[in-house]
């Protein structure tokens, strides 16, 4: 693009959503469409982040990974570079950034587009082999699935699940996906320069801002507890964006620091953290780890931290120390550069821009009252996991652990457990256990995954999970497999490759003597008791017959009685027949 149509493209002055307050602090402008807020930094070199409001609570559980996808093609063609540049992909955005020289910035920039205007699909099915690769090396931290419990398996709660998606994508699927959510309309650009670098090309598809998506829940009753890990305490709540809230965030971390670790000596991280989600809401979360043998003492020890900022015991000194610290960033030289991305981050979610005065005002007028009120607002939504153990006695209610209700259809026997029965029906399939049923129903599918052996895997929007493998059950024929295919929505389906033979599980090998155990034990229980009676019927029909002779003969019985004797003693001759028919059958076995 010339230098001529840049600088037509660029509008000082148009609408700048909330952005005149920083006026003198932070420039902007637009850029081929997109709206651009820069301001100047120390140093030669220059940073600069290309954010899309896209990310994976955007995506479905069966196209999960599309935008990460999208995020590596784009970066395809930059190859092998000594520039720092790099990607990444969150719940409610996408991020392309860069350091390096004026020239090096406009580069990787004009790179990207140009990637994102047309993806190298001839990459696509390697770049899904790398993001597998990628989330086998990760691994999952304690506060993996949290998320997943809290929203289920839509939207903010994708996080905790792999990126099914990299298994079935079509190129058309990832195109279209880049040419409705990478446009210049849904996109901020931020660079720490005093002015926009020339030959600049951000050309992008025309489209429209999306809003974050709505949050899900899969928790009807909160505060709420699930068991995890041993070692690890982990709270998460969703509050409200606020200054009291990102200051509650960090006096609870002290606190907690204080408490756990300084003054009880129970744990060595203890920790707090606050994450904006979308415009309006934030996500706190709390950590704190343990040995084994202090857990039962960190797991009350984090719950009396909180209900004593509850109850509003927060010292000034607390709330103090808290403020000092945040009040420090506004000395930094370089402020208006380092607030750049959180002021493109706010334009993008549509969330309100403070200025450093309002936003220092706001600071100074936090109090105690208003920690108190962000603490009870934080235990209501609350969701902590606890490391094998109940904690009803905090006033938490344990997360559905089962599901409401079963569905009706053909029933199949587990060939591992007796106890256990999957349900294939018109509305959904059911695991049946002695505990509670397990229900995925196909109208709230989030994914179903297809093996060629007939294996299906099928999640629902509640985050419950069912498994139906054909070898494991009696009489799954491919008849039912084919109803269940047939009932899950297509855009659900996530076809897997074929597995090892050796890798088709097959039922285990039940014990006959642990079974037979079982059964003689229970056998002899009720023999015993059935025995039992019987010898106080036959006292007892025999002191009848005693006190009737009495009264009557002894040369002439009463036959009532005897013949009473004998029908109570038809228990023995019951438990009798179960001993012999239960020896032959552990002789047979």
């Amino acid at each position: 693009m010339t230098t001529d149509l840049h600088e037509h493209d660029r509008r000082d002055g148009a609408d700048d959503n909330g952005l005149g307050a920083l006026s003198g602090l932070v420039s902007h402008t637009l850029t081929n469409h997109v709206p651009t807020l820069y301001a100047p930094a120390s140093g030669n070199e220059i940073t600069a982040g290309l954010f899309f409001r896209v990310g994976r609570a955007d995506e479905t559980l069966a196209t999960a990974g599309v935008t990460h996808l999208v995020e590596h093609l784009a970066l395809h063609r930059l190859g092998l570079s000594d520039l720092h540049y790099n990607g990444a992909t969150a719940n409610a955005y996408t991020l392309f950034h860069v350091t390096g020289s004026e020239e090096e910035v406009v580069r990787y920039l004009n790179s990207v587009c140009a990637g994102l205007r047309d993806l190298p699909m001839e990459r696509l099915e390697t770049e899904k082999e790398i993001l597998r690769t990628e989330a086998a090396g990760r691994g999952s931290g304690p506060q993996h699935r949290m998320p997943l419990w809290r929203y289920g398996a839509r939207g903010y709660g994708l996080s905790s699940y792999t990126e099914l998606g990299t298994w079935s994508l079509t190129p058309d699927q990832v195109r279209h996906w880049a040419e409705t959510r990478f446009t210049r309309d849904n996109a901020v650009l931020w660079i720490t320069s005093d002015h926009v670098p020339d030959g600049l090309d951000l050309t992008l598809p025309q489209g429209s801002r999306l809003p974050a998506p709505a949050a899900t829940s899969a928790l009807p009753v909160t505060p709420a507890y699930i068991s995890g890990d041993d070692g690890h305490v982990v709270l998460t709540s969703v509050l409200r964006r606020s200054t009291a809230a990102s200051v509650f965030a960090d006096v609870l971390g002290r606190a907690l620091f204080q408490d756990l670790r300084q003054e009880g000596g129970y744990s060595y991280t203890a920790e707090a953290d606050y994450s904006p989600r979308d415009a309006g809401s934030a996500t706190l979360t709390a950590y704190a780890d343990s040995l084994p043998q202090k857990q039962d003492a960190v797991v009350g020890g984090f719950v009396d931290t909180l209900a004593r900022l509850r109850a509003g015991r927060i010292e000034q000194s607390e709330l103090d120390a808290v403020r000092g610290k945040l009040l420090k960033m506004y000395d930094s030289p370089d402020l208006a550069a380092a607030a750049l991305p959180s002021y493109a981050l706010s334009l993008l979610l549509g969330h309100r821009i403070l200025t450093p005065e309002q936003h220092r005002d706001e600071l100074n007028a936090v109090t105690t009252d208003d920690l108190r009120e962000v603490a009870r607002e934080a235990w209501a939504g609350a969701l902590l996991q606890v490391p094998g153990r109940d904690v009803d006695w905090a006033g938490l209610t344990l997360a559905p652990q089962y599901s409401e209700s079963a569905v009706t259809g053909t029933r199949h026997q587990s060939l591992e457990d007796d106890e256990v029965t999957l349900v294939i029906g018109a509305e959904g399939v059911s695991l049946l256990t002695p505990r509670g049923p397990v229900t995925v129903r196909y109208d709230a599918c989030s994914a179903m995954t297809t093996r060629p052996d007939g294996a299906r895997v099928l999640t629902g929007h509640d985050g419950f999970s069912v498994t139906v493998e054909p070898t494991l059950y009696r009489g799954v024929t491919p008849e039912r497999i084919a109803a269940v295919d047939a009932a899950v929505p297509p855009q659900a389906v996530v076809p897997m490759p074929a597995r090892d033979p050796e890798r088709v599980p097959q039922p285990r090998r039940r014990d006959p003597a642990a079974r037979s155990s079982r059964s003689g034990g229970s056998l002899w229980a009720w023999t015993t008791a059935l025995w039992l009676v019987g010898l106080l019927a036959a006292v007892w029909g025999l002191l009848c017959a005693v006190i009737t002779a009495d009264e009557a003969s002894a040369a002439a019985p009463e036959w009532d009685a005897v013949t009473g004797v004998w029908i109570l003693e038809l228990p023995l001759l019951f438990a009798t027949w179960k001993i012999f028919a239960a020896r032959r059958h552990r002789t047979r076995a």
